[in-house]
């Protein structure tokens, strides 16, 4: 069976994650997972026009999530349901590097493990995966995966100079 997505990416630090950050990344095929997230969007003007504009989910305490993954040999697709707000995202390895196809805009993340978490940091952006865009306004774009108790855990944060956070999301899943 040939390596996962994030397993190439990785290489030897992949297999000292906590195993249900393993598991979630382990897959091919399909695979579905369940939990909950508290979402909080900016108050900026700006921010909350970028994040309407990004598709964004709106707000909320103990939202229910659902996510499906589709892991083939080209990359992965994640299809998020935060309540009934639908985010989809493609995802590929290129350049030693994780892209993320969201909207209009196609990140590139360095992953690096610390602590037992896995986390991912702003490389780059491209508008319409052609158009380059500065770094330094994605800096404070990051992710984070770990375990707690046994359960898989995420947060997701975004601000943008000038718009200030467009979003936090965090919460935990499990396979469903």
């Amino acid at each position: 069976m040939s390596s996962t997505l994030f397993q190439q990416l990785l290489g030897a630090p992949f297999f000292r994650l906590p195993a249900s950050v393993r598991a979630l990344h382990s897959g091919h095929g399909r695979s579905r997972y369940a939990g909950s997230a508290t979402i909080t969007r900016g108050r900026n003007p700006i921010g909350r026009l970028c994040a309407a504009v990004a598709r964004l989910p709106p707000a909320g305490i103990d939202v229910p999530i659902v996510v499906e993954l589709q892991a083939d040999a080209r990359g992965e697709t994640w299809q998020r349901h935060f309540g009934k707000h639908r985010m989809q995202s493609r995802l590929q390895v290129r350049d030693k590097l994780l892209h993320e196809r969201l909207g209009l805009l196609q990140f590139r993340f360095a992953l690096h493990v610390h602590d037992g978490a896995l986390w991912w940091q702003t490389a780059g952006v491209r508008l319409f995966g052609l158009l380059p865009l500065p770094a330094s306004w994605f800096a404070e774009v990051r992710c984070r995966e770990r375990e707690h108790e046994g359960r898989y855990e995420f947060m997701v944060e975004a601000a943008l100079p000038l718009a200030g956070r467009l979003i936090r999301y965090e919460g935990w899943l499990e396979p469903a």
